[in-house]
């Protein structure tokens, strides 16, 4: 007997239509706006509800305007940093005298290189840092490709007015790194923007305008815009653009590459283009100069002959002598007003600028890095056989700067302590910057 065909059950009504309404959710997305509207609080209001249910393109009008309202915030961020920067350069520009500015060496290097030359023809007593090459038909300096490059687009201004304008542009990008902290008020980052400037030694030395402070400008301000575009608004190459500004002039800051790599996360061989175009540059020019892509110039100097090199540019020798003067080093008792002033070899950044002294607080939360930069370059800078010369303080300390302005500007709110001790560094720092540039008080 032929087996019976077996009927399919049919499916309920209820059943066919779950499936469906499973489909069509999968599909559409609508289950998911469904719980997304009835998870706002009630407190939402009714066009916020119906943008959400609508699922329309509402939420990227939204997202667009969000956008703009950011890039008008940041707009006005940078309208309050130029001025700023414009303040603090015309203030820097009346409070200084460029005592050395005839020491030109980075001028003169820069108009003989646009002239196809790598040295200058002539040498004049007073620029004894020269070092003869190719025969001596020709001098150059000890200062890196960078240095030579960076003053290329200023030679038709003053150098006066050079340092003023390169004061002007640190004080405005450390009042934009300054926004790293939501916590920093435009009070704060007011007062922190202008304390590198007028509240530690930079006044005074960077104000005497020679080449070597010149380059120490550079530097600075190279820094302070690499941490910018690293930490607050994340531009690779912008960023490594002003990396390459800082260690095109002074060489000893390419230790600290590892740290902004590290700070910037992602994109870092974007990061990486122009310093490494600087980089082969440097060693290419140093290479036609002296035949070794690794020579600056320091080992053919008069320098190397003076007592405290006889063991190299670098060593441990002169480490005890170097942390002395940086950290403990007094000032000398006169007769006469001001009573008291600081050593023409230096004397105690501390001394010089008590405002130091709020490193040791809480420091935010780039501290590991910022002391580990400054460990590095301290490390660099006690090992160099000289402690800067004639200067106030410590001149190459400079450097250090920026990454102590990401310490204290962790540091929280404003506070009657920090006002206080920015006015009595600002104070010091103006009677030191009068007594090393306007007075002969201070004389080797």
């Amino acid at each position: 007997m032929a087996a019976k065909k077996m009927k399919k059950p049919k499916m309920p009504a209820s059943e066919l239509f779950r499936r469906v309404e499973s489909i069509v959710e999968k599909g559409t997305g609508i289950k998911k706006r469904v719980k997304k509207i009835e998870g706002l609080p009630r407190s939402a209001g009714a066009a916020q509800r119906q943008r959400m249910g609508r699922g329309d393109g509402s939420e990227a009008r939204d997202g667009r305007a969000g956008a703009s309202e950011a890039a008008m915030k940041r707009l006005k961020l940078w309208h309050k940093a130029a001025g700023i920067g414009l303040v603090a350069a015309f203030v820097f520009y009346l409070t200084t005298k460029p005592i050395m500015a005839h020491f030109n060496y980075t001028h003169r290097l820069a108009l003989a290189f646009l002239d196809g030359r790598l040295g200058v023809a002539e040498h004049p007593s007073w620029l004894n840092e020269l070092i003869p090459i190719d025969g001596s038909r020709y001098y150059t300096g000890n200062y890196c490709l960078g240095a030579v490059l960076s003053v290329m687009p200023f030679l038709f201004l003053s150098g006066h007015l050079l340092t003023a304008l390169v004061a002007g542009a640190c004080a405005a990008l450390f009042f934009l790194l300054g926004s790293m902290e939501e916590s920093n008020s435009t009070a704060r980052r007011m007062m922190l923007a202008i304390f590198p400037i007028f509240g530690t030694w930079v006044w005074a030395d960077f104000g005497a305008g020679g080449a070597w402070d010149l380059s120490q400008g550079f530097g600075m301000a190279g820094q302070a815009g690499a941490l910018y575009f690293t930490l607050v608004q994340r531009k690779p190459v912008v960023a490594g653009s002003f990396f390459a500004l800082a260690f095109g002039n002074r060489a000893e800051l390419i230790l600290t590459l590892p740290i902004y790599l590290f700070l910037m996360k992602r994109d870092r061989l974007r990061f990486l283009i122009v310093p490494a175009v600087i980089a082969l540059a440097t060693a290419g020019y140093n290479f036609a100069r002296f035949g070794s892509p690794f020579e600056f110039g320091y080992h053919r100097q008069n320098l190397m002959r003076e007592g405290w090199c006889q063991h190299g540019l670098f060593s441990i020798y002169p480490v005890a002598y170097n942390a002395y003067h940086m950290l403990f080093e007094g000032l000398i008792g006169t007769p006469t007003f001001p009573f008291m002033q600081p050593s023409p070899w230096g004397c105690s950044i501390f001394l010089a600028s008590p405002f130091l002294f709020l490193l040791f607080r809480e420091g935010g939360k780039y501290k590991v890095a910022a002391w580990t930069a400054i460990g590095l370059l301290t490390a660099v800078l006690w090992c160099h056989c000289s402690q800067g010369g004639w200067m106030f303080s410590s001149r190459y300390a400079m450097i250090l700067l920026p990454w102590m302005f990401l310490i204290l500007a962790g540091n929280g709110r404003l506070s009657v302590i920090e006002v206080a001790l920015f006015a009595v560094s600002v104070a010091i720092n103006g009677v030191a910057t009068w007594l090393f540039l306007w007075t002969g008080k201070i004389h080797v």
